[in-house]
């Protein structure tokens, strides 16, 4: 098993993008890059703490690789946007590829630079993992859980009612 570490805004629609991914075992949301031990959600939305809301993938190398996860990632979420994924605005919405090694950054750093050279302005932050404090317990699965129920207005809200 292998883990990846991702921040693409709110972390309750890309759990549940990740979890539909064949090889993704597991998927966890959390905070990770800021300064604060063990953070809450409210410290983590009153900006204050530098951390970002992030997904923590443990998944199957032999399954899915790497640059297939820098895909999804990419993929579901604004990457072009600077402290905001529609209509969360803040640090802790930004986009950020939390590498574990040498490899995974230099596969991170490559699928930036493709976007970059098709003309993609990406604002996404690359950057040593920080660890991973996991959300509170009402935060993991939360789409899944409210299936049927308004989740949020907005984007997120429109799509999973």
């Amino acid at each position: 098993m292998a883990k990846a570490m991702f921040g693409a805004g709110c972390f309750w629609g890309v759990e549940e993008t990740f979890r539909a991914v064949p090889g993704v075992t597991d998927v966890a949301v959390g905070y990770s890059g800021g300064r604060t031990d063990h953070p809450t959600y409210e410290q983590v939305c009153s900006g204050t703490t530098g951390h970002a809301e992030v997904v923590e993938v443990d998944y199957d190398p032999t399954t899915v690789d790497y640059e297939t996860l820098l895909d999804v990632f990419f993929d579901c979420h604004d990457a072009t946007q600077v402290n905001r994924q529609g209509p969360d605005v803040g640090t802790q919405y930004r986009s950020a590829v939390f590498f574990r090694d040498d490899e995974q950054a230099e596969a991170a750093r490559a699928a930036k630079q493709r976007r970059i050279a098709h003309g993609t302005p990406i604002a996404t932050e690359i950057t040593p993992a920080a660890p991973f404090w996991r959300a509170e317990d009402y935060h993991q699965q939360y789409i899944a859980k409210r299936r049927g129920r308004p989740v949020a207005s907005g984007i997120l809200g429109s799509l999973f009612r």
